[in-house]
């Protein structure tokens, strides 16, 4: 696997580099039939800190199966209720595999930039929050400069750089499902036909071994007078 991706949000690529690399680290976890979840982490109060809400908004339509999403602009996750929101995935999946989303702040070339690592994400780590790493894989995007003031700063941020994070990481997953949709489908029809050819020659032997052969005895025309 390989453990970090710096992609530029800005380039008509993203989508496709972020398609990518989740085609190298997470088609092997959809093989396994291991549930994946996409936690997007922020809130729609804050400009700068919805971009997780944002993903998981245009992500809920288009999820296929054996892939969930939490957090989005109707229940967003954030600080105050992130450790009950990981208390029921535990209870309702077993050993799922993470991917947690957030806005981060940065310096001022790496504004746009989208950080993907197979390491955790440790959620509200500007603003010093306690709170334990998240996910085994983070997506981060970033939204703004760091500085002393923080959370001024993710109050005005650019609505056009989180809509912009927000449809190159969504897109990306996006392309990634109907990859994944496409395979299963493809399986699903491999193994109708299968069944379909060993229905038929299972009826075939049936008739073959209940008849009398008396078909034998019947001349075939050949079509001349």
């Amino acid at each position: 696997m390989k453990d970090m991706c710096c992609i530029d949000g800005f380039s008509p690529t993203s989508s496709s580099e972020i398609k990518a690399y989740f085609i190298k680290n997470l088609k092997p976890i959809i093989d396994d039939n291991r549930d994946i979840i996409f936690l997007c982490i922020g809130t729609d109060r804050s400009t700068g800190d919805s971009l997780g809400p944002l993903i998981g908004y245009k992500l809920k339509p288009i999820i296929p199966k054996n892939i969930y999403v939490y957090g989005s602009l109707e229940s967003p996750i954030h600080a105050t209720n992130i450790l009950t929101i990981l208390d029921k995935i535990k209870i309702n999946f077993n050993n799922p595999y993470i991917v947690a989303i957030d806005a981060a702040l940065g310096s001022v070339h790496n504004i746009g930039k989208i950080i993907i690592e197979n390491k955790p994400l440790s959620p509200g780590a500007a603003f010093n929050k306690s709170l334990p790493p998240i996910g085994n894989m983070s997506i981060k995007g970033i939204v703004n400069i760091s500085g002393c003031m923080d959370f001024t700063l993710l109050q005005n941020t650019r609505l056009y750089t989180v809509m912009t994070l927000a449809d190159s990481i969504s897109n990306g997953i996006s392309l990634f499902c109907k990859l994944i949709k496409k395979s299963v489908s493809n399986w699903i029809s491999l193994i109708q036909i299968f069944l379909y050819y060993s229905l038929l020659i299972a009826s075939f032997k049936t008739c073959n071994s209940s008849s009398d052969n008396s078909y034998l005895d019947i001349p075939l025309s050949i079509g001349f007078a």
